[in-house]
C-alpha cells in the first residue's frame, strides 16, 4: 500500500535489545494526507540503518509504501503501519492531470474563435429511417 503526505511529527527514536540479544531501533512519524479531510497515519520504520536511510524530517512531503499487521495481545488488537520505502515526491510531477488545453487555443498563435455549432436546421435532408 501507500500513501502520500506531509510529515507533521518526528518522535523520538525508540531501541532495546531483543529476547535472542539482538539490538533493535525504530522511529515513528506521523503523516498528514493532503486530501479534502486529511486524515493523520502514524506508521514506523525498523532498523537504525532504514531509519538513516530515510532520513525524514519534519515539514517534507514523502510517499511511503507500508505493510499493515495487527496482532492480538491479551484479548486486545494492536495495528503496525510499517513503512518499507519512503520517496520524495519529484518536482514537476504535480500537474493538474485535470487540466485541458481549451480546444480554441493554438500554441504561439492568436486564439481561434469557435465554430458556431452545427444546427439541425443546416441540413433539411434527413436520412435518418424514422
Amino acid at each position: 500500500m501507500e500513501i502520500t503526505g506531509k510529515i507533521i511529527a518526528v518522535l523520538p527514536e525508540v531501541g532495546g535489545i531483543s529476547k535472542t540479544g539482538n539490538e533493535w531501533k525504530k522511529q515513528e512519524y506521523v503523516l498528514e494526507t493532503q486530501e479534502q479531510y486529511p486524515k493523520k497515519v502514524c506508521f514506523q520504520i525498523f532498523g537504525a540503518d532504514r531509519i538513516a536511510q530515510a532520513n525524514i524530517q519534519a515539514g517534507e512531503t514523502v510517499i511511503v509504501s507500508f505493510d499493515i499487521d495487527s496482532r492480538e495481545y491479551q484479548g486486545r488488537w494492536f495495528t503496525n503501519i510499517n513503512a518499507w520505502k519512503v520517496d520524495r515526491p519529484v518536482a514537476g510531477a504535480s500537474a493538474d492531470p485535470q487540466m485541458v488545453t481549451p480546444p480554441d487555443f493554438v500554441p504561439g498563435g492568436a486564439p481561434v474563435a469557435p465554430s458556431p455549432a452545427a444546427s439541425p436546421m443546416d441540413n433539411p435532408v434527413d436520412d435518418l429511417p424514422f
